[in-house]
């Protein structure tokens, strides 16, 4: 275990040394870096290294409406989603033998090189549960500290996931938030809509499945947020984009009685 402990620090220190060196390494590449496939729609592309083919999550993804993969080598991360995340995936089996082998950090200066000069995100998916490290070695504290290199250091986000199926949809939940953000549908916290049609668009975006364009087509159609709130099924059916799913849910959130509401949300 000592010996183990003494190996990780080594590593840790050649990696921080080697940082700036693999952040050049990942600018240049980046040069040459093929374009991400974005879809048109609402349809998201995902582009999966050819070695991820025996990755469960991989399959899920193909198993997800709405979603295109193509497979292909990919320089840098195991998934390009949307043209907007550079996704690497990784086990907890394969975080600690990562961590032994020095891969860990190489693979968090290249992604931390995703931001320059480009609007992609870097975005690291940990799959798997405390079982999986059942008769593992590696000490607490070592994982801890690497994680806080990848988190703190790196500046990389990472996400927890039980398993590939939930790994997929996380990827795909991501993209559809940051394609959100670039579309103005979130406001940031502590400012406020400007004008009477800015609120009104905000109001009805607290409508479940409504966002920003459903919102801006509803209110072209009704003209009022209250004749939005009291308009019949099949009136909110007339506006495109909105189908039965959606006028359902609309009249479920302002017309249903409180103690039916809060019961449908438990």
């Amino acid at each position: 275990m000592e010996t183990a402990s003494v190996q990780k620090e080594t590593t840790i220190e050649d990696a921080t040394v080697t940082a700036g060196e693999c952040q050049s390494a990942t600018e240049a590449e980046q040069v040459n870096l093929e374009p991400g496939m974005v879809c048109a729609g609402r349809r998201i592309c995902v582009v999966a290294d050819d070695r991820e083919g025996g990755a469960g999550a991989l399959e899920a993804l193909r198993g997800i409406k709405g979603i295109d993969v193509e497979v292909r080598r990919l320089p840098i991360g195991d998934y390009e989603v949307d043209g907007r995340l550079v996704v690497e995936r990784k086990t907890l089996t394969d975080l600690v033998a990562s961590i032994q082998d020095a891969r860990l950090f190489r693979q968090s200066a290249a992604l931390a090189g995703v931001w320059s000069g480009s609007s992609r995100r870097p975005l690291v998916i940990l799959e798997g549960t405390a079982r999986d490290l059942a008769g593992n070695r590696m000490r607490r504290e070592a994982i801890q500290g690497a994680l806080i290199t990848l988190t703190l250091i790196y500046g990389i986000p990472l996400l927890r996931s039980a398993a590939p199926d939930e790994t997929a949809r996380l990827m795909i939940y991501a993209a559809r938030q940051m394609r959100a953000v670039a579309r103005g549908g979130l406001t940031r916290s502590g400012t406020r809509p400007q004008g009477k049609r800015a609120r009104q668009l905000r109001i009805l975006q607290g409508l479940p499945r409504v966002g920003p364009e459903r919102a801006a087509r509803l209110l072209e159609r009704f003209g009022t947020v209250e004749r939005i709130m009291t308009a019949t099924e099949s009136q909110l059916k007339e506006v495109e984009g909105v189908g039965r799913r959606t006028a359902d849910a609309i009249r479920w959130a302002v017309s249903d009685p409180e103690a039916a509401y809060e019961a449908a949300e438990l």
